[in-house]
C-alpha cells in the first residue's frame, strides 16, 4: 500500500529515519517540518511551514522531536488522522502517554515507539536462542553501557547537561526495554546514582539499577567513565549464559554440561575465544558491505512498523509496553532530578565575595583556594560538580563555556582568579573551555566592575622551535599554534583576550607559569617521559631543559599579582632558576631508559603529515611538533621583579618535598 510520510524534527536521528524509510516498499517522503526552519533545509526534503500542513498532506508522521514535544505532537498528528511512530521514549509522562493511546483508539490508528534495540540483529538472535531453550529458563539480564557525549562546543547547555535524570531518561531506556524482552513485565526498578567526572557536565555519571521483573532479576550498568565504550548484554540461564556485543557484533554462549568442572570451565572458556572469532568477520563483512547498516535495528523497525500498517496488525511495540518503560524510566529519572535540586538548593552565594576561582578542582586552582582558606579569606569556586561542603568556601556551579553561569560567579567578587582551562581533548574541548572560557570571563569582570582578574596562562604560547634566546616575557608568540596542538593554541588565544580587553579598560596580570609540579600534578610527566610498564620511554637523547616551577611558589605569584598595584596586562613568567634536564629528572627515578632519536622521530613525523593529509586529517606528530617539543632552550623570567616574587621553595625543595610525600613520579 502506498504511503505519504512526514518527518517532525530535523535533529540528529532525521537522516537514520530518511535512510531506513527510503528501504520500505511503496513509501513516499513528502517532508520534513521543524520549528528551525534553517535545520530543516539541510535535510534536503520539501519543508513545510506548519505541523498542520504536513499532517494535512501525509498519513504517516514520525515524531523526531525532543522528548518533551513527543506528546503535543503526536496528539495533532492522531488528530489530523496520521498513524505515528515515535521516537523513544513514547512521552515524558504516564497521563501524556494514556492521552496519546486514548486518541489513537478512538481514531482507529496506530502508534509504535522505536525501540530499535529490540530488532538489532544480535538481539533478536538471543531472543530466538532464549526461546529455543539454549539457556533453559532466563533468570537474570545484565545491560552494561558506557558511553560519552559530544564535547560541550559553549553556549547554552545542550540536552544532556540540562537535567539530572537525563542520562538515565537517554540510555536507561534501551536497558529497560532490553530486561523486559528477556525476563517479562517489569515490577519495580531501584537505583543508585554517583558523579565520578567522566563527564564533568552531567550531575550524575555512574548509573546502577536493579530490575525486577515477573520472571527474573535485571541490572543495568550504565557509565560515562569506563573505557572502552562498551554495549552488552548478558543473559542468564539455568542451562548456560549468553554473552552479547552489541559494539562488536558477536555473541559468546557458555554451557552447563555433564563434564567434570575443570573440563566445563576449560570448554566454555574456549567457547567465549570462539564467539567473536566466528561472528566477527562475517558481520563486519556485513557492514562494509552495507547489508549491516548504522542503526540497524532502526532499519528493522521501521520495515516491520510498514508491514504491521499494510497487514493491519498490532505494532512491532505495544503501547503498554512504551507506556511500561516510560513509567519505569520517569521513576528513577526523577528521584535523581530530586537528588539533584535538594543538593544544589544547599548552595547559595554571598552577594559580595572578595575572591572567585575558576579552575578551583583542578590542582593549581584546588591550591590557590587552599592557600586562601588557610588566610582566612573568604573564597567563591567556580565548579562543574557539587564539592563536599567546606568551611569559608561557597560554590557556583556551572561550566566556563556558558557565559550565563560565568556572569553569575562573577557577579559579586572583587578579585577574579582564572586558573580554569582544558587540559585534555581535541580543539573543541580547549575552545569551549580556554578560549570561550576566557571571553566569558573577561566580559563578566568588564560587567561587574571586578577590580582585578589574575589570569594564568602558560609559556607553551612562545615560539620554542624558532627562537634562540633564553626564554621569557619578551620572546616572541608561536607563529604556527595549529601545529603545536589544541592546548598550545587555545593558550595563546586566551591570553591575547585577556591583553586586548586591558586595552578596553580591564584590570589584569599575567602570569605564565612554566611547568608546575607537586601536590597532585606529578614531576614526572609526557615533557620528560612516559611510562612504559617499568621502563621509561624518552623522546630525543633527554637533555631538553625543563622550566620547572614548584606549585607552593606559583601559588605564591597568584597572591602577590592580586594584592600588588600591577593591573596594566604585565606578564610575569614564573620559572625556577633551576632548570634540569629531562636526564636530570628520570635519575631520581629508578626505572629503565628506552630513548628514541631525535632524527628519528623528526623523520617519522614529517613522513605522517602526508599520510594523515591523504586522509583528511593533521597529523599529531608532524615534524614542527617535535622540533618544538624537544627544543634545547633556556628560561628566564625578566619581570619576576615587577611582582616581587621568586621562588620561596624553589625547584629543588620541591623535589626533596614530593620525594618525602610519595608524589614524586
Amino acid at each position: 500500500m502506498a504511503r505519504r510520510v512526514g518527518l517532525v524534527g530535523a535533529g540528529y536521528i532525521c537522516e537514520y529515519h530518511v535512510k531506513a524509510l527510503e528501504g520500505v516498499p511503496g513509501v513516499t517522503i513528502a517532508g520534513v517540518f521543524d520549528v528551525d526552519s534553517e535545520r530543516a533545509e539541510k535535510t534536503g526534503l520539501t519543508v513545510y511551514p506548519s505541523l498542520a500542513s504536513l499532517c494535512a498532506d501525509v498519513d504517516v508522521v514520525h515524531v523526531l522531536t525532543p522528548p518533551s514535544a513527543h506528546t503535543a505532537v503526536a496528539l495533532e498528528a492522531l488528530s489530523k488522522g496520521c498513524h505515528v511512530l515515535v521516537e523513544k521514549p513514547l512521552a515524558e509522562d504516564v497521563d501524556d502517554c494514556e492521552r496519546i493511546r486514548c486518541l489513537a483508539r478512538e481514531r482507529g490508528l496506530s502508534v509504535s515507539v522505536n525501540h530499535s534495540l529490540l530488532f538489532d540483529p544480535q538481539i533478536q538472535r538471543a531472543l530466538a536462542r532464549v526461546r529455543a531453550g539454549e539457556l533453559g529458563r532466563i533468570v537474570g539480564v545484565d545491560v552494561l553501557r558506557s558511553s560519552e557525549y559530544p564535547p560541550y562546543q559553549g553556549g547554552p547547555l545542550p540536552p544532556p547537561y540540562r537535567s539530572a535524570g537525563y542520562p538515565f531518561r537517554d540510555l536507561g531506556v534501551h536497558a529497560l526495554y532490553l530486561v523486559r524482552a528477556f525476563l517479562g513485565p517489569i515490577e519495580n526498578v531501584s537505583a543508585e546514582w554517583q558523579s565520578l567526572g567522566g563527564d564533568p557536565n552531567l550531575a550524575f555519571d555512574e548509573w546502577r539499577a536493579l530490575v525486577k521483573c515477573r520472571d527474573g532479576l535485571g541490572q543495568v550498568l550504565l557509565s560515562w567513565n569506563a573505557r572502552p565504550l562498551t554495549s552488552q548484554l548478558l543473559v542468564h540461564g539455568t542451562r548456560g549464559s549468553l554473552r552479547v556485543d552489541l559494539f562488536s557484533m558477536f555473541q559468546s554462549r557458555r554451557a552447563s554440561t555433564p563434564l567434570p568442572k575443570a573440563a566445563e570451565r576449560l570448554l566454555n572458556a574456549m567457547s567465549d575465544a570462539l564467539g567473536p572469532l566466528v561472528d566477527m568477520p562475517p558481520n563486519v563483512l556485513g557492514f562494509l558491505r552495507g547489508a549491516i547498516k548504522p542503526y540497524q535495528g532502526l532499519h528493522s523497525l521501521i520495515a516491520e512498523f510498514y508491514r504491521s500498517l499494510d497487514a493491519g496488525m498490532a505494532p512491532p511495540v505495544s503501547l503498554d509496553e512504551a507506556i511500561e518503560v516510560v513509567k519505569f524510566t520517569e521513576q528513577v529519572a526523577r528521584a535523581a532530578d530530586r537528588d539533584h535540586r535538594n543538593r544544589t538548593a544547599q548552595i547559595t552565594m554571598s552577594q559580595e565575595i572578595p575572591y572567585l576561582v575558576t579552575g578551583a578542582s583542578g590542582a593549581l586552582g584546588s591550591a590557590i583556594v587552599d592557600r586562601l582558606v588557610e588566610r582566612g579569606e573568604r573564597v567563591r569556586c567556580f565548579m562543574r560538580r557539587i564539592p563536599p561542603p567546606r568551611a569559608g568556601v561557597e560554590v557556583a556551579l556551572g561550566d566556563l563555556g556558558d557565559p550565563e553561569a560565568v556572569s553569575r560567579a562573577v557577579r559579586g567578587a572583587r578579585v577574579v582568579i582564572h586558573a580554569g582551562a582544558a587540559m585534555k581533548g581535541g580543539w573543541t574541548e580547549h575552545e569551549c573551555a580556554t578560549v570561550k572560557g576566557t571571553e566569558n570571563v573577561v566580559d563578566a569582570c568588564l560587567r561587574h566592575g571586578v577590580d582585578k582578574l589574575v589570569h594564568v596562562s602558560s609559556m607553551s604560547v612562545l615560539d620554542f622551535a624558532g627562537s634562540t634566546d633564553a626564554m621569557s616575557e619578551q620572546s616572541p608568540y608561536e607563529p604556527r599554534p595549529d601545529e603545536r596542538g589544541a592546548y598550545t593554541r587555545a593558550k595563546l588565544e586566551a591570553e591575547q583576550i585577556v591583553r586586548d580587553a586591558v586595552r578596553t579598560g580591564l584590570r589584569a596580570v599575567v602570569l605564565r607559569p612554566g611547568q608546575i609540579f607537586g601536590g597532585r600534578l606529578p614531576l614526572l610527566t609526557p615533557a620528560v617521559a612516559r611510562r612504559l610498564g617499568a621502563r621509561f620511554l624518552v623522546l630525543g637523547d633527554g637533555e631538553v631543559r625543563l622550566p620547572l616551577v614548584y606549585i607552593a611558589d606559583v601559588v605564591d605569584a597568584v597572591l602577590q599579582a592580586v594584592e600588588g598595584p600591577l593591573a596594566g596586562g604585565e606578564i610575569i613568567q614564573l620559572v625556577d632558576d633551576y632548570t634540569p634536564t629531562q636526564n636530570e629528572v628520570l635519575a631520581l627515578t629508578s626505572g629503565r631508559v628506552v630513548r628514541v632519536p631525535r632524527n628519528l622521530l623528526f623523520w617519522g613525523g614529517k613522513l605522517s603529515e602526508p599520510l594523515l593529509a591523504a586522509v583528511g586529517r593533521k597529523s599529531p606528530f608532524s615534524r614542527y611538533r617535535f622540533e618544538s617539543a624537544l627544543a634545547k632552550r633556556s628560561f628566564q623570567s625578566m619581570h619576576a621583579s615587577l611582582l616581587d616574587w621568586r621562588p620561596r621553595v624553589g625547584v629543588r625543595a620541591g623535589i626533596d618535598a614530593e620525594r618525602r610525600a610519595g608524589r614524586l613520579v
